[in-house]
């Protein structure tokens, strides 16, 4: 669903008002954007380290390319793999996660497919099996 009319002028003024990236210092009263991501891939991290034999990261895609400055790390559920970009700077946070010369091929999902990491949590569905 595309962002209303409203969110998209939001969204081009702050995108005005901001100079270079300081999009992660946005405060909703809690947390900073930076706050949000950093926990975010905390927690997918931690998931990644609870299942190494389906966990990888590398800082190379299937088709030889990377984005600089960033790595890819993901997982492979039941329901298909699941990945995120992080800056090289939380590269220390995976430590522990297998890394591989280039990440699987890529398998089309989407932002919202992010639901397929609760399919890990199905009964008898453990990364023990692979042992």
């Amino acid at each position: 669903m595309a962002p209303s009319k409203k969110i998209r002028k939001i969204n081009w003024e702050i995108h005005q008002q901001l100079e270079g990236d300081q999009t992660n210092k946005i405060f909703d009263g809690s947390h900073t954007f930076g706050d949000l991501y950093f926990h975010r891939a905390v927690l997918f991290a931690a998931l990644l380290k609870a299942y190494p034999h389906q966990s990888w990261r590398t800082h190379t895609q299937s088709d030889g390319n990377g984005f600089a400055g960033y790595f890819l790390c993901g997982i492979e559920t039941p329901e298909g793999q699941y990945t995120y970009h992080y800056p090289d700077s939380q590269w220390y946070l995976f430590d522990g996660v297998r890394e591989l010369p280039e990440s699987p091929e890529y398998d089309g999902h989407k932002p919202e497919d992010v639901v397929r990491l609760l399919s890990l949590a199905k009964e008898g569905v453990t990364d023990d099996e692979n042992d």
